[in-house]
């Protein structure tokens, strides 16, 4: 299981690097410090960070980007049911109440903006926990794309409708 890790508020924070990854789904920027992933936005993707967001390329090996590397695709390949990765998404309290929410949606499951708003004692925050989904900054690790709309339709997905149908297929939590 994946942990959130507090930022080092005491030390110096190590700086931002970055990956691009060729996956089965299409391509994608991994960014980590040297203790957490921060970052996996899929190329072309809607709120796509500006640069110094993910920082400059990781020059050479990067245990955490190569273990995010190959965790990614072993996911994608079906071969790993979940991520084992340190965490820190940069967001409100609200977002990464809804993020911690969205790493508990079993793979092969879905639920709904509004089944989370509800279990986060807000049943009138659909629309806010959209927007959290849409600005989660860890796809697919941090697994937004099991979220559908209340009438089961695919909507707001970052990184497309077709690439969302495609995790899901991948999931089996939509027929092939």
């Amino acid at each position: 299981m994946t942990t959130f890790e507090a930022p080092d508020t005491l030390g110096t924070p190590s700086p931002i690097r970055h990956r691009w990854v060729e996956t089965a789904v299409g391509r994608y920027l991994l960014a980590a410090t040297d203790d957490a992933l921060v970052g996996v936005w899929r190329q072309d993707q809607a709120h796509f960070p500006r640069p110094e967001r993910y920082g400059d390329p990781a020059d050479g090996a990067s245990a955490l980007l190569d273990r995010a590397e190959e965790q990614l695709h072993a996911y994608l390949a079906g071969d790993r049911e979940d991520f084992d990765l340190p965490l820190a998404p940069a967001g409100t309290a609200f977002q990464q109440r809804v993020w911690a929410r969205l790493r508990e949606i079993p793979r092969g499951s879905t639920t709904t903006y509004g089944d989370i708003a509800r279990e986060l004692d807000a049943p009138r925050a659909a629309q806010a926990v959209g927007a959290a989904v849409g600005a989660n900054p860890l796809s697919i690790v941090v697994p937004c794309h099991r979220v559908l709309a209340g009438s089961g339709a695919l909507t707001g997905y970052a990184g497309g409708i077709d690439t969302k149908r495609r995790l899901l297929v991948l999931e089996r939590a939509l027929p092939a």
